[in-house]
This record gives C-alpha cells, sequence and structure tokens, in this order.
C-alpha cells in the first residue's frame, strides 16, 4: 500500500495499493509547461482515466477567513472558473499530447468539506457537478466540439471512501506548520 499525500502540509492521505496505475501530475519541482494548470492525480483504470482534483479547505491549518472565502468561491462558481475547469482542461491537453487519451476521462473533484455543518455541506454539493461540467464543456461563446471530459463527479471525503473503497482516503496529521498552500 503506498501513501500519497497532494502536498506535505495536507491532512488528507490517500492509500493506493501497489498495483494501482496512478501518478502525481502536478508535481511540486518539476518542470512543466507554462501557463498550464494541472490536477493532482491521475488513475488509470480499465475503462477510463480518472482527473483528481483535491481541495481541502478543511485542513487543520486553515485560518476561519480562508474556509469563509473557499465556501464564497464554491457558491459564487468562481473555483469553476478559475481553477477546476483550467485543471481538467489543462490535464487533458498534456495527456492527449503525450499519447495518453486512449480512454474516456472521468473528472473527480474530491473536497474535503467536514469544517462545514451539514447544510453547508448540502449547499456547496447540490448542482455542482452540472455547473462544473457545464464550465468544462462551454468555457466560451461556443462550446467544445469535442467533450474531452467525459462525466465528472464531485466528492466529499466520505463518498469517496464509499465510493472507491480499495483506495482509502484518511484525515492525518500534517507535517510542517506552513498555512500558505491549504487548498
Amino acid at each position: 500500500m503506498g501513501l500519497y499525500k497532494t502536498e506535505r502540509t495536507a491532512d488528507l492521505e490517500f492509500s493506493f495499493p501497489d498495483d494501482l496505475l496512478w501518478e502525481e501530475l502536478d508535481k511540486q519541482g518539476v518542470k512543466l509547461p507554462v501557463q498550464m494548470k494541472f490536477v493532482d492525480i491521475v488513475i488509470e483504470r480499465e475503462s477510463d482515466i480518472l482527473l483528481v482534483e483535491v481541495k481541502d479547505p478543511s485542513n487543520r491549518r486553515a485560518p476561519t477567513e480562508h474556509r469563509q472565502r473557499y465556501f464564497k468561491e464554491l457558491t459564487d462558481n468562481s473555483i469553476l472558473t478559475q481553477e477546476l475547469t483550467p485543471k481538467a482542461r489543462g490535464s487533458y491537453i498534456y495527456l492527449h499530447l503525450m499519447e495518453r487519451d486512449t480512454k474516456p476521462f472521468i473528472y473527480v473533484v474530491l473536497i474535503g468539506l467536514d469544517a462545514y455543518d451539514a447544510i453547508e455541506q448540502k449547499a456547496l454539493l447540490t448542482g455542482f457537478k452540472d455547473r462544473l461540467l457545464a464550465d468544462i464543456r462551454c468555457e466560451a461563446a461556443t462550446p467544445w466540439r469535442r467533450h474531452h471530459i467525459a462525466d465528472c463527479v464531485v466528492l466529499s471525503v466520505d463518498v469517496w471512501n464509499k465510493l472507491f473503497v480499495d483506495w482509502p482516503v484518511a484525515r492525518v496529521a500534517a507535517a510542517g506548520t506552513s498555512t500558505e498552500s491549504i487548498a
């Protein structure tokens, strides 16, 4: 079982089986194409490729102001247009140019929502997947003619663990003390 965190100060830790085909796409300290944004993880399954982006405003080091700002960005869709959609597009383009687009792409957004109460969580997740997919498919005045992302799903940690039983995510004590890169 391999353990993985999206960054050193992350609270969320994945446990991936050794036989799972996955890689960190948004590698820190590695030369990446200029002005392209990437998802955190790419997981290749038999029938599709998962592009996994992790957002965790519930990180223990996240100040209250950060959580409030993040809640606003989730509800006003700015997180879609400024972060999530560009990461889906950039990751797809990169994998396409590397000739790794032989299967449908599914965009999975994992959001650590446990710092929010049940009402706030429901407000955040209601319709989020549909808004995200619509934004991915129509970023400009004219929709993309090719659906480069076949589908998407937005999950809390609890739902991730129910859906991907063999790849659990747990909230663990994070190393380090920096709060600069929480989400």
